[in-house]
């Protein structure tokens, strides 16, 4: 037998500024049930997080409150943990980034990188709220777009047209703090010379440590070569000042993923047998795996084992990113009530549900997943409470009624009984790959033999005949023990359910190895329902309570002297005269191709009756072989301002209906239509 493995998780740090949505929750779940796998098989596994506490936005909004930075994500870490701890995530410790840890590790770091030659400084010069008395982010400067002249947008990319600039070139600048008129000052400023580790990061992020889609994403940056990272933020600033540099914060981003290393420091101090620098250290044996979301890839898979590299650490074994959330086929919605809270899912529906439908849709790849939340209640009904706990409701009233609970000896079943057996492996290799989605339909594929062998032998019935009740008692001991397997190969899903299911049983916490034995001549416990199904009126009660959330929240923030809630653009209406003057025009799409290095883009050539247009659209996943489109008819808007996009220019845009997904149509005009003709 191998010796146990020394294994540290993370989950991002969800930042100290909101509360947890259940976009948020696909990925401390998916880690947590990762994490409890490794315990369940009896390696050393500890799984650390922390509240990511830093940055302007938290001053900003302690300030509006009119309490302190630390009171403000104090109450957010309270917060932030009684929904975790509801959702069953079993952290080994949850810490906070302000803390005297990340404050050591951090300086710690920067002085390393700083000593070995891997700091450059150079004056900047920004916009600075001369009411304020601060520089301002990107995000914190409105005005007017320099490209398409749209009014109200932020200081680095226009949202009407998506034209990309820099906060200089905004016509009209304001704070959106203070709404004042910025001014341009410089400001000395520090950065890490990433360049320094092109050769380091391009063998490591081909070396396994990342899925293939995530590799080739960062080799686009790569390629084109990495530019140095401005790590510095001048006061105020709520952070840790540079050492030495008084006035000069570090960038949020750079002391979050220390935050990892300091969290598990402050369980180290509380867990002796822990020791801080045998996971840490350069040659470490020790095992590091970072879960994050594909937004943040990046600063873990470029800036992070950068610093490590530089600061003489360890970097992570593997970073394992995974894709958004969507509900029912479409980005999350206030509006439609479908931008779901963890603590507004709670007060309606037990955490295993979801738990178990998210498993059931993870793969191991960067794919969205979609919370398809008809289908959430048809899968949870029908796998877990119409399989699963199907089969020891069945059973145990028998063995209750026919022989005081206790399970007789023997095997009614070997060929199943070796099915089960022989199916742990496949099943154990599908979690440790993070395939949850496959081994949640290989333990389905067993629910179902076992059920069907259990129709077929029909207990309840034998139990009417004379002289059939050691071959009642027979099926039914064996029924109890393929639901005992089940329950192991689901307890990192399902861990409550395994505890009310082990009750039930009478025996201690299973163990992955359990599996390999069976339950004979054993008293089992009174059964008592382990799970109900779920009622759609919850769903439903779930949905209306998120969308009076959204109003609560809107009052709250309604701006000052302005009396009409902000709408959402689904209701907002235009005039007749603005969409009159959309340009739909019928296109003959000539050529259609993936686009290298894109998840979703096509790239559609057009034919619009006298020019021919290249666009891009996001239908791959509707139409995974492009080359079915090539000689179809289609509509396009013709006069949409061109757009400037990092695989080239698109002139258009083809018009699609759908929730997503697959499930997105191009539309088509109706026979005799001719390219180029417009559409009135």
């Amino acid at each position: 037998m191998s010796e146990p493995r020394q294994i540290l998780v993370t989950s991002a740090l969800p930042y100290a500024n909101g509360s947890i949505h259940l976009g948020h929750m696909l990925e401390y779940i998916q880690t947590d049930m990762w994490v409890r796998f490794q315990k369940l098989r009896g390696n050393q596994c500890i799984y650390v997080c922390a509240d990511d506490a830093h940055g302007s936005a938290i001053m900003l909004r302690a300030e509006k409150e009119g309490i302190t930075p630390e009171q403000l994500i104090a109450n957010v870490q309270a917060e932030h943990s009684a929904d975790f701890a509801d959702f069953l995530v079993d952290f080994d410790n949850y810490h906070s980034t302000h803390s005297e840890e990340n404050r050591e590790l951090s300086s710690l770091i920067y002085t390393r990188l700083r000593d070995a030659g891997h700091i450059a400084t150079r004056s900047v010069t920004q916009y600075f709220d001369p009411e304020k008395g601060m520089f301002l982010a990107d995000r914190f400067i409105k005005g007017t777009c320099p490209k398409c002249a749209a009014e109200d947008q932020y200081g680095d990319n226009c949202e009407k047209c998506g034209a990309t600039y820099a906060p200089t070139e905004l016509k009209n600048p304001k704070s959106a703090i203070s709404g004042a008129t910025p001014v341009l000052r410089d400001s000395q400023h520090f950065f890490f010379k990433l360049p320094d580790f092109q050769a380091m990061l391009q063998q490591w992020t081909r070396s396994g440590t990342l899925q293939d889609a995530v590799a080739n994403k960062l080799a686009e940056w790569l390629d084109s070569g990495l530019q140095e990272w401005d790590i510095s933020r001048d006061a105020p600033y709520f952070g840790f000042e540079i050492p030495g540099e008084p006035g000069k914060y570090f960038y949020v981003w750079l002391d979050a993923p220390i935050g990892y290393m300091a969290s598990f420091k402050n369980l180290c101090a509380r867990r002796p047998e822990l020791d801080f620098d045998a996971f840490w250290k350069e040659d470490s044996t020790a095992e590091l795996y970072h879960f994050i979301g594909k937004d943040i890839v990046n600063f873990h898979a470029l800036f992070w084992p950068a610093m490590l590299e530089g600061a003489g650490l360890r970097k992570p074994t593997a970073v394992n990113v995974h894709g958004y959330l969507t509900v029912n086929g479409a980005k999350m919605s206030k509006s439609r009530g479908t931008f779901i809270k963890a603590r507004t899912y709670l007060d309606h529906l037990q955490p295993e549900y979801l738990r178990y439908y998210y498993a059931a849709k993870l793969g191991r790849g960067v794919d969205d997943l979609d919370l398809n939340l008809e289908d959430f209640v048809q899968k949870v009904n029908s796998d877990l409470v119409g399989k699963v706990v199907n089969i020891a409701s069945r059973c145990a009233g028998f063995i209750h009624k026919g022989n005081d609970g206790v399970m007789v000896a023997g095997d009614a079943a070997p060929e199943l009984t070796e099915a089960f057996l022989a199916a742990a492996p496949s099943i154990a290799e599908a979690y440790e790959a993070r395939d949850f989605g496959r081994a949640m339909r290989e333990i389905m594929a067993l629910a179902d033999r076992a059920n069907a062998w259990i129709a077929d032998k029909a207990p309840w019935s034998l139990a009417k005949q004379e002289g059939k009740q050691e071959e009642v008692q027979a099926i039914c001991a064996q029924g109890v023990n393929l639901f005992r397997q089940l329950v192991i190969y689901l307890k990192p899903v399902l861990p409550v359910l395994a505890a009310d299911a082990e009750a039930f049983l009478n025996v201690a916490p299973l163990t992955w190895n359990d599996h390999q034995s069976r339950l004979e001549n054993h008293q089992l416990n009174p059964f008592k329902a382990l799970m109900s199904r779920i009622e759609p009126a919850k769903v439903e009660a779930m949905i209306a309570a998120s969308k009076e959330d959204l109003l609560a929240a809107e009052a709250k923030t309604a701006p000052a002297g302005n009396g009409e809630l902000a709408k959402d653009p689904l209701s907002a209406e235009i005039e007749f005269d603005t969409f009159a003057a959309v340009d739909l025009r019928v296109a003959l799409i000539v050529k259609a191709e993936a686009v290298p290095g894109a998840d979703k883009l096509l790239q559609l050539t057009l034919d619009i009756g006298d020019e021919r247009r290249n666009v891009f659209s996001g239908i791959k996943s509707a139409y995974p072989d492009p080359s079915q489109l090539e000689g179809r008819l289609t509509m396009m808007v013709a006069n949409l301002k061109p757009r400037k996009m990092r695989f080239g220019v698109s002139e258009g845009m083809v018009m699609a209906a759908g929730p997503g997904g697959e499930e997105i149509y191009l539309l088509s005009p109706d026979s005799g239509a001719k390219p180029g003709q417009r559409i009135k």
